[in-house]
């Protein structure tokens, strides 16, 4: 599949990671990690910044208004206006970093966490909208990409320390899950999972500089080249969800260029799932 690939946000991001599309507000949100900084880009116009002082992982909106972000020290709801309200749920550990981050239907977060150099150790936690949150999974190595089919029934993991994507059956009314299997061997490392309306699976091979699609049976149904080397996480936004975007890194390239770092764009042939907010 060959598409053009255009520049969204000229960022030189250390690494883009997380891009959410905020219905509400029609604008994307992303974060760069390493940095400490939580963005919101509207397309066309401005990329807002707001820097935190420690890794986040994810930004989600929330029903109420405000975000809820994923941080290296646990989850914490903040205002409108950028100012931490409460942390509600707070897991603490040396060594460990945040990893991708979901909201399903029902309005409850989905949160990885893993160790800083993706050695293992690392779960899938719920969170739901009134803080009480636990392990779902405990043995993720470098769970980089959450995503549900279209009709809840199936839970996507990509961890990138095993190359693989997997897929767990999935129950969105009670937030249970299993029978845990491989979906596909992706053959470098997942980063970042987008589903669309016709349940194929897209992400980001951060190792090769180019995304793929998988059939919801497993089967690698296409290849996008990428003008950057590291790109690290994708959604669909948009007013019609047929923009994807993707986040990429320049953090540790040798050779970095100035495509490195940016969030671009590309027109999709499928249409994305609408995101949800968080409802606490």
């Amino acid at each position: 599949m060959h598409a053009q690939v255009d520049i969204a946000v000229q960022a030189a991001a250390r690494s883009g990671q997380a891009p959410t599309w905020d219905i509400g507000t029609e604008t994307l949100l992303w974060t760069d990690p390493l940095a400490g900084d939580v963005h919101r880009y509207r397309p066309g116009h401005t990329n807002a910044t707001m820097t935190l002082q420690q890794r986040t992982g994810g930004a989600k909106p929330r029903s109420r208004g405000g975000l809820v972000l994923h941080l290296q020290e646990g989850v914490a709801l903040f205002d409108a206006h950028g100012e931490r309200r409460t942390w509600l749920v707070y897991w603490a550990r040396e060594g460990m970093t945040a990893g991708a981050t979901m909201i399903d239907r029902k309005g409850r977060m989905w949160a990885t966490t893993m160790r800083d150099d993706e050695s293992g150790d690392g779960w899938l936690a719920r969170v739901n909208p009134d803080g009480a949150a636990g392990v779902v999974i405990k043995d993720l190595k470098a769970g980089f990409g959450l995503a549900t089919s279209p009709d809840d029934a199936r839970f996507y993991i990509a961890d990138a320390g095993t190359g693989r994507i997997e897929v767990l059956d999935f129950d969105v009314n009670d937030g249970l899950m299993g029978n845990r299997r491989t979906l596909c061997e992706v053959g470098g490392q997942p980063s970042g999972l987008a589903v669309d309306a016709e349940g194929v699976l897209w992400t980001a091979v951060r190792d090769k500089g180019e995304l793929h699609r998988y059939s919801p049976s497993g089967e690698l149904v296409g290849t996008v080249p990428l003008p950057a080397q590291r790109p690290t996480n994708l959604c669909f936004g948009g007013q019609d969800l047929r923009d994807l975007y993707v986040t990429t890194a320049r953090e540790d390239l040798p050779s970095p260029t100035d495509t490195d770092g940016n969030v671009l764009t590309l027109r999709a042939a499928a249409e994305g799932l609408r995101t949800f907010a968080f409802v606490g």
